[in-house]
């Protein structure tokens, strides 16, 4: 794809440094990405805050999921209200009802690993 920065919004981000998701955090912004992040406690990944509950953002381009089926509940109509271009499913965060949702309101819905979507170019 191209290489213009997409505002992306990690949901499940995790200050532990093992995490898919902190990972994710630490190669988004690698490649010039304006990361945003909400998780179960407010914490930070180099330099990004990981928030709490469903703020207020604007313009995110880019929804990554590493959040289970059985927690995403309470995220659905955020993501939809948030009218991301595309949410991706990282493996293990899979949710056809989910992906049923936003793909009636004209959401993308992509199933693959968004790091390696960075690495391969397809991000």
């Amino acid at each position: 794809m191209d290489n213009i920065s997409k505002n992306t919004l990690v949901i499940g981000g995790s200050p532990k440094a093992e995490r898919y998701s902190n990972k994710a955090i630490k190669k988004l912004l690698k490649y010039n990405h304006k990361v945003f992040s909400i998780g179960l406690k407010e914490s930070a990944v180099n330099g990004v805050n990981i928030e709490t509950g469903h703020p207020e953002y604007k313009n995110i381009h880019t929804v990554t999921m590493y959040v289970g089926k059985l927690r995403q509940n309470s995220y659905i109509d955020y993501v939809v209200d948030l009218k991301p271009q595309r949410v991706i499913f990282n493996p293990g965060s899979e949710n056809m009802s989910f992906a049923d949702k936003l793909k009636n309101n004209n959401i993308e819905v992509i199933e693959n690993c968004t790091l390696v979507m960075l690495d391969y170019g397809l991000f």
